[in-house]
Formats: structure tokens, C-alpha cells, sequence
């Protein structure tokens, strides 16, 4: 599966920019071939808003891209703020509960040498990602990388806030084995998950 990542900084009214993308910008991306959900996010009071979006090829994903620029920039228009848009290739996936409205969202940025791609990734799936999902309050897990830059974010869904706090302290301790295979860690954004349009 294929993924977009927007993310818009400096945002004042999250509720408008969730109405926009609920309405108009919401019936334009479920028209695209290959669409395979949505999901939207934020941290309020750090003026952050994130829109996820997956694609069953990467030829569909990019295809889709000439039809959302316009509702991109429209949106951006009605609720301010920056816009940073990537791509990226979903590599590990674990789901006991789809993600919900409430539910909270640990956003974790990383980056690696493309050479070692594979084999971090590797890693992540057989050692990681098994220690994750079995955490109390555990829902959603989300590798995603770009193999040509090496900028990969790990999303992971939790029941709520108390959850995602406990696995952010978790995931601090495994970090120093990390960086010691060559990762290296970037900013963490916790939010809350604010609507979704999952098949």
C-alpha cells in the first residue's frame, strides 16, 4: 500500500479545517482510482492538523495527485497555516482495532540510510513491532518510508491519551538499540484521531 501525508503547521481552527476536509475535498478523493481511506488527526494546541491517505499502487496515488492540488490549496486558503506533503510506502501494518474518532495517535519521525532500508525495516517488523501491538490499549501500527530519501514516520493508534503516554515511555528505552543501527529519530507529534473513512 501507498501513502500521502499532509500536514499543515500553524493552524488556529482545527474544527474548519476538519469541516473542509469532511465536505467537498473528502467526495473528490474517494472519486480516485484505487483510494483506500482517510484518516485525519491532530495536536490543538500545537496547531497541527495531519491527513493520511492510501492507495492500493503507487501509480494510483500519484495519478490522484493532479485532481486533489486544487481542493489542497483551497483547503490550505480557508484554514491558514503551513503545508508539507510526502510520500510514502507502507512496510509494516498492524491492526487489532481500526483507529476511531477519540482515539490518540503517536506520530514518530526517523530517517536511515536508503542503502539500509531493508534491512531496518526488517528489523523493525521481526523485533519491534511484536513488542508494540502487544501493549495494553494498542490498536493501529503504521510503518511508512520513503526507500529513495530514507525518511520513514511510524504511526501507532492507541485507545487513548494514558495508553499512548505508556507506550511513548516504552519507546524511548528501545531507541539508543536503534540509533546504534544507524536510525536516526526526529520530532514526535501526539494527537488525537479526529475522523476516519476506512473501507
Amino acid at each position: 500500500m501507498y501513502t500521502r501525508v499532509l500536514t499543515f503547521t500553524g493552524v488556529s481552527d482545527v474544527d474548519a479545517a476538519v469541516s473542509m476536509v469532511r465536505g467537498s475535498a473528502r467526495q473528490v478523493v474517494r472519486s480516485q482510482r484505487g483510494y483506500q481511506g482517510l484518516v485525519g488527526s491532530a495536536d490543538r494546541s500545537g496547531g497541527v492538523f495531519g491527513i493520511l491517505s492510501r492507495w492500493e499502487t503507487e501509480a494510483d496515488r500519484d495519478a490522484s495527485e493532479s485532481a486533489l492540488t486544487k481542493t489542497r490549496q483551497e483547503t490550505q486558503q480557508g484554514i491558514g497555516g503551513d503545508l508539507t506533503v510526502e510520500m510514502f510506502e507502507e512496510r509494516v501494518v498492524e491492526v487489532t482495532q481500526p483507529p476511531t474518532a477519540g482515539s490518540a495517535l503517536m506520530v514518530s519521525r526517523f530517517r536511515v540510510d536508503p542503502a539500509k532500508v531493508e534491512e531496518i525495516i526488517g528489523v523493525f517488523e521481526r523485533e519491534i513491532a511484536p513488542q508494540i501491538t502487544a501493549a495494553p490499549g494498542f490498536r493501529t501500527l503504521r510503518n511508512m518510508i520513503n526507500p529513495q530519501t530514507g525518511d520513514g514516520l511510524v504511526g501507532t493508534v492507541w485507545d487513548d491519551q494514558q495508553a499512548m503516554q505508556a507506550a511513548a515511555e516504552a519507546d524511548k528505552a528501545r531507541r539508543a538499540e536503534a540509533t546504534g543501527r544507524g536510525v536516526t529519530f526526529g520530532d514526535i507529534s501526539y494527537r488525537e484521531i479526529l475522523f476516519t473513512d476506512l473501507p
